[in-house]
């Protein structure tokens, strides 16, 4: 935490402007293309090149803008100390148990606030590939994890670390990130990936685990969209809801004591640092 008053790139101010200027530079693309498919019935807003052009040129820009801005070296943005290959396995049991338990909140704000039939058309094409399955798999689970940790995890929160206290940090960019999505009705999906996230980004300080473990959870969910007809009927989903909900909170709970004793600093990494 910054104790001097000086103010480090991003605070959370600078980190909105950021995501707003990420959204800009695509909207510039895609809103006319948008108009155009309307009006003349083409589908130039999905097409292969212009998704690829478009969301590498503003990524490249976005990430060169706010690495130059933080003012500080490659390493200190996105850093990769090592960490114990051991910690990836709570973090899949976590994930897994964590999205069984989010059917809670689900389905209290489904209630509130029922999705429209458009959202779940939009949210399905999220997850839908232009070369099947494994063009999904890449975009879901390498290029969307890749992008947006760099952002929120690199700049975002390696910015938010140096002014604000961890909690802080932690808290605002795993709110940035869960409002980024734009999606009312996932929002304590990706509010609890992001917490999870920037939990152990500060613990391990690495952006490579960060990475992984976002593509954890899109894989999740994705297989679960994919073949969800099959896992329903395998004997643990075949239970009554409040068991699910029960061993999935040991596993939640087991995870997360897991997750901080992989990720604890041996006397020997505190030396090399």
């Amino acid at each position: 935490m910054n104790k001097s008053g000086e103010r480090y790139y991003p605070t959370v101010l600078q980190a909105i402007h950021l995501l707003i200027l990420y959204i800009f530079i695509q909207s510039l693309v895609d809103f006319p293309l948008a108009m155009i498919d309307y009006y003349k019935d083409t589908e130039y807003l999905y097409h292969p090149i212009k998704k690829i052009v478009l969301g590498v040129g503003s990524t490249v820009f976005i990430l060169w803008y706010g690495f130059k801005k933080s003012g500080v070296s490659l390493n200190k943005v996105f850093p990769s100390e090592r960490f114990n290959l051991l910690i990836i396995i709570p973090i899949i049991t976590f994930l897994w148990s964590a999205q069984n338990l989010l059917e809670i909140p689900n389905k209290l704000l489904d209630k509130v606030l029922p999705p429209p039939d458009w959202f779940w058309e939009l949210f399905n094409k999220i997850f839908e590939g232009d070369f099947g399955f494994w063009g999904a798999f890449m975009k879901v689970s390498i290029v969307a994890p890749v992008v947006e940790e760099l952002i929120f995890r690199g700049i975002i929160l390696q910015g938010l670390r140096r002014n604000y206290s961890p909690f802080m940090a932690i808290f605002a960019s795993a709110l940035l990130f869960a409002l980024f999505h734009l999606n009312p009705w996932q929002i304590q999906a990706t509010f609890m990936l992001g917490l999870l996230l920037g939990w152990i980004m500060l613990r391990t300080n690495n952006i490579l685990l960060a990475i992984i473990g976002h593509s954890i959870n899109n894989t999740l969910v994705l297989l679960s969209l994919t073949y969800w007809d099959i896992i329903r009927e395998t004997p643990f989903y075949l239970m009554n809801k409040p068991r699910i909900f029960l061993y999935s909170t040991l596993v939640t709970v087991f995870s997360l004591f897991l997750i901080f004793y992989f990720s604890m600093k041996t006397k020997t990494d505190q030396s090399e640092n």
